[in-house]
C-alpha cells in the first residue's frame, strides 16, 4: 500500500541518551561522591540518530527485540520525553496509549478519570459529555464506572484508557503493546477500531511483538536494533529482518564451545529448470538445496526442511528419514536437493527453514528463515493453500453475478 499524503510526523537525527547509575543506594552515592562517582555513571543510548518521515494515513509498526528503543521512540513522537539531540515535529491531535492507565488518578472514579484523561487529550467538557456513553459502552466497564480506578484490574484499566483515546477524534494514535491486554473479544474490538481508523485516513503508530498484528494492520514496518533503524519498508520484509536480528542475537550469545560439528551453511531455491531464485508460480516444482558442513566424518546423518507463513505457521515439511533415503557418509561439505513436484501454496511470501542431524554421532543444527520464498498466482482465494474456486450455481432468487 502506497501512502502519498503530507508528512504528519518528522524526526530529524533524533537521539535519546539516559544516564545509568551503578551506585543505586544512598550509601553508595555518599561513599563514592566526587570523582569516583562519575565513573559509576554510564551513558546509555536508547535511540541513536533516527530520521523518519511518516505520512498522514499511514499505519506503522515499530518492531525490535526488548531494549531496542521502540517504546522510547514512541514516547519521543508523543512528546512524553524530549530528545537529547535532533528535532521531532508532529501535526494534529494525538492520542497516546503508552503505559497502562497513564493519565489516570487512582483515587478518582472511572467517570472522573474519563473527563480528566479526555481533557488531557484535548477534548472540552461538552465534547466529552457527547462521547461519554459511547466510551463506557466501548470499554465494557458498566457499573464500575463510578468505582475508584485503584480497584480496577489491569484489563479494566487499559479498556477504559483505550476507549477514551479512540473517542477523542485523534489524527495520530500511538499504541504501545496495549492490544496484548484484555480478553479476546476486547482485542478484536480494538483491532476493528484501528481498522476503521485506517479507513478514515488517520495515522497509527504501534509497537507490537505480534507479527500477525503487524502484518494484518500495518502498511509499513520499521525495525530497530540498539536504537538504530535497520529496516524501513514492507511489513513482511520487516518481520523477516526482525526474526533474522533475533536469530543473530541468539547466535551471538552462544559460545564457541556450543558450536555443532555438523551444520546447515546455506539454503538455495531452484525452479523447475534448475535456476536459482526465490520466486515461483503456485503449483510449480521447486527444489530446496540444503548446503551442509561437518568437522569430521559422519557415517549416518539426515537433513530436512519446513516452509512457514510469515506468522510462523508451518505449511509443509519433510526430511530424508521420512522419505527413507540414506545419505552417503559426510566428511566436509556437500548439499542435498529435496524436490517438491507441485507446491500448491497461495499467493504471498513464505520462509524456508532447514535442519541437519547427525545419527552416528548425535548432533543437530537448524537454519531458520534461511531464505524467503515468493509465490505468485491468482489472488481469488485467501490462505496458505492454493486451489481453483468457481461459482457452481446459486439458489432461486439469487441475483445473477455481473462481470
Amino acid at each position: 500500500m502506497s501512502i502519498t499524503g503530507p508528512d504528519i510526523v518528522r524526526l530529524d537525527e533524533v537521539s535519546k541518551h539516559f544516564t545509568v547509575r551503578k551506585d543505586n543506594s544512598l550509601k553508595d552515592r555518599i561513599v563514592h561522591f566526587g570523582r569516583l562517582g562519575r565513573d559509576l555513571r554510564e551513558d546509555f543510548v536508547a535511540v541513536d540518530d533516527v530520521s523518519l518521515r511518516i505520512q498522514a494515513g499511514t499505519t506503522v509498526g515499530l518492531l525490535g527485540a526488548n531494549g531496542s528503543g521502540k517504546s522510547t521512540l514512541l514516547k519521543l513522537i508523543g512528546g512524553i520525553i524530549s530528545p537529547t539531540t535532533g528535532t521531532v515535529q508532529t501535526r494534529g491531535r494525538m492520542a497516546a496509549l503508552l503505559e497502562l492507565g497513564a493519565g489516570f488518578h487512582p483515587d478518582l472514579s472511572g467517570r472522573e478519570n474519563v473527563y480528566l484523561n479526555a481533557s488531557i487529550l484535548g477534548l472540552s467538557k461538552a465534547e466529552t459529555d457527547r462521547q461519554f456513553d459511547d466510551i463506557v459502552e466501548f470499554s465494557g466497564i458498566g457499573s464500575f464506572i463510578d468505582t475508584a480506578v485503584k480497584f480496577y484490574s489491569s484489563g479494566m484499566y487499559v479498556r477504559l484508557a483505550f476507549a477514551v483515546a479512540v473517542h477523542t477524534d485523534p489524527d495520530i494514535l500511538l499504541v504501545d503493546e496495549v492490544l496484548a491486554v484484555g480478553d479476546e473479544t476486547f482485542q478484536r474490538k480494538c483491532m476493528d477500531r484501528i481498522t476503521q481508523f485506517r479507513a478514515e485516513g488517520r495515522t497509527i503508530i504501534l509497537v507490537s511483538h505480534s507479527a500477525q498484528q503487524v502484518a494484518e494492520l500495518c502498511d509499513r514496518g520499521i525495525v530497530l536494533r540498539d536504537g538504530a533503524v535497520i529496516h524501513d519498508g514492507d511489513t513482511n520484509e520487516a518481520i523477516r529482518v526482525l526474526r533474522e536480528s533475533l536469530d543473530q542475537r541468539r547466535r551471538d550469545s552462544t559460545s564457541a564451545s556450543d558450536a555443532q560439528p555438523i551444520s546447515v551453511t546455506k539454503v538455495e531455491l531452484l525452479d523447475r529448470d534448475g535456476v536459482v531464485g526465490n520466486t515461483i508460480v503456485s503449483g510449480d516444482a521447486v527444489t530446496i538445496r540444503i548446503h551442509v558442513a561437518s568437522e569430521h566424518l559422519f557415517d549416518r546423518w539426515e537433513v530436512g526442511f519446513s516452509i512457514d507463513t510469515p506468522f510462523g505457521h508451518m505449511v509443509i515439511a519433510s526430511n530424508t528419514d521420512i522419505l527413507q533415503q540414506r545419505l552417503a557418509p559426510l566428511d566436509g561439505t556437500t548439499f542435498v536437493d529435496l524436490r517438491i513436484e507441485s507446491l500448491q501454496l497461495g499467493h504471498g511470501q513464505y520462509f524456508v527453514n532447514a535442519n541437519v542431524a547427525g545419527v552416528s554421532e548425535v548432533s543437530t543444527h537448524a537454519l531458520m528463515q534461511a531464505v524467503m520464498l515468493n509465490v505468485e498466482g491468482a489472488e481469488d482465494t485467501m490462505g496458505s493453500s492454493a486451489a481453483r474456486v468457481t461459482v457452481a450455481g446459486a439458489g432461486a432468487g439469487a441475483e445473477e453475478a455481473r462481470p
